[in-house]
């Protein structure tokens, strides 16, 4: 079995493939990494123009090494093996989006932080209660959440699970992909 790839490295390919500096680019795809990349590490934070970066579909299990990041506005980590959110705190000034889907995300503590985030897809992991759900009202900016997939919406039919999130969080505009209507109709 191969090593893991490190940041570092993946960096490095990135850099060769699209024939710029890491450190200067807006936007830096480092997903489906041969083999993966398992940890993230300070040099993410060399990035410092970076408001777009995408480390989707890899082997990570800790969100680690994004001080510096002063730009960045779109985190992709999704289809990893994040356990739980934290490690945001030093992005959470310009955080706009999340996307963090298919990972084994119980619970999510750890996004308070994040005062500007107006998308999070975080379907398909493990969340499975609704007190973690109404941990989403604390994001102040949230308009758009997908969140279907997890244990929580198993056994509950779409018309009744739309009703009840958008009951838990009022001022949401898209809900699973589809807009929410104003004064949408909780059909039960």
């Amino acid at each position: 079995m191969s090593k893991a790839t490190t940041i570092k490295e993946a960096v490095k390919r990135w850099e060769e493939r699209e024939r710029q500096n890491a450190t200067e680019a807006s936007a830096v795809d480092l997903q489906f990494q041969w083999p993966p990349v398992e940890k993230m590490d300070n040099t993410l934070g060399t990035l410092v123009n970076c408001e777009r970066l995408s480390l989707s579909t890899n082997m990570i299990e800790k969100i680690f090494g994004l001080n510096g990041m002063k730009n960045l506005r779109v985190l992709s980590l999704s289809r990893n093996y994040i356990k739980m959110i934290s490690g945001l705190e030093c992005v959470a000034e310009t955080l706009e989006e999340l996307w963090i889907s298919y990972n084994l995300i119980e619970k999510i503590k750890g996004l308070a932080a994040l005062k500007k985030l107006r998308v999070l897809y975080i379907s398909n992991n493990l969340i499975k209660d609704w007190a973690e759900f109404n941990r989403f009202q604390e994001l102040e900016a949230l308009e758009d959440l997908v969140v279907i997939g997890n244990p929580l919406s198993e056994g509950l039919d779409e018309l009744t699970w739309r009703a009840e999130c958008i009951k838990r969080l009022p001022t949401i505009k898209k809900l699973d992909g589809e807009p929410v209507v104003m004064n949408e109709e909780p059909q039960l």
